[in-house]
């Protein structure tokens, strides 16, 4: 079982930054990758970043790349990402997800094992 947290969200201007956390507890020895997704309201669910817990490599979506940076702490139970330059289109809640094998697509959420219950980030105008 795995438990994943997150934390960090809130209401931004435009062009501000925020820094999202998920925490992960339980059996997460030798999983593969985590990763954020997220979801605004009326639309489906997207990808929004993703990182393997033991290479490090780091997959981005286009409309956020450059902008959010996806990291992991030393520990790996810990996945961050860093927001900067955010846009009113980025407001939607924010999902951590965690997958335990091996997957060469981490763009999938419904690849992924477990989730968390989100963390709503608003960016106004």
């Amino acid at each position: 079982q795995v438990q994943l947290v997150e934390s960090g969200g809130g209401l931004v201007q435009a062009g501000g930054s925020l820094r999202l956390s998920c925490a992960a507890s339980g059996r997460t020895f030798g999983s593969y990758a985590m990763g954020w997704f997220r979801q605004a309201p009326g639309k489906e669910r997207e990808f929004v970043a993703a990182i393997r817990r033991g290479a490090g490599s780091t997959y981005y979506h286009d409309a956020v790349k450059g902008r959010f940076t996806i990291s992991i702490d030393n520990g790996k139970n810990t996945v961050h990402l860093q927001m900067d330059s955010l846009k009113p289109e980025d407001t939607a809640v924010y999902y951590c997800a965690l997958k335990w094998a091996y997957i060469p697509e981490l763009r999938l959420g419904e690849q992924y094992d477990y989730w968390g219950q989100g963390t709503q980030v608003t960016v106004s105008s």
